[in-house]
């Protein structure tokens, strides 16, 4: 059972998991023991609220899926278990992350002064740009 919040639970049985072999470099251990994990969870066919769901959907993440299947793949970790609590975890970033909406930005104008101090320095720019034009006789 993995808890997103206080009211937001998604049950072990929307959760696939699946060990395979890790990729890179570890010896013997990477040549035997199958210690990553490979963690698949349906957004549609979950039980988590629909406003979860669309915000998920919306996500332009390289792990969801066009189906609408989160894919997360963990074997930073040489044992199992650590790699199974990584990827939860990674799932839980995910839909906490999903469902926090950015905050509207408020249109600012520039003040009077700032309007005013930057059109005197263009002016006082303009005029050592103009002491340097080649004098005609």
């Amino acid at each position: 059972m993995l808890q997103i919040s206080n009211k937001i639970i998604i049950s072990d049985s929307e959760i696939e998991i699946s060990a395979i072999r890790s990729q890179g470099a570890g010896g013997q251990n990477v040549n035997k023991v199958s210690t990553a994990i490979h963690l698949r969870f349906d957004i549609q066919n979950s039980s988590l609220p629909a406003f979860y769901k669309e915000q998920l959907l919306k996500l332009n993440d390289r792990r969801i899926t066009l189906e609408g299947v989160v894919v997360i793949k963990s074997q930073e970790h040489r044992s199992q278990e650590k790699n199974r609590e990584a990827a939860f975890e990674r799932l839980k970033e995910l839909v906490k992350n999903a469902v926090i909406l950015p905050e509207k930005r408020k249109p600012t104008k520039p003040t009077r002064s700032s309007q005013r101090k930057r059109l005197d320095s263009k002016t006082k720019r303009g005029q050592i740009k103009s002491t340097r034009k080649q004098v005609i006789d």
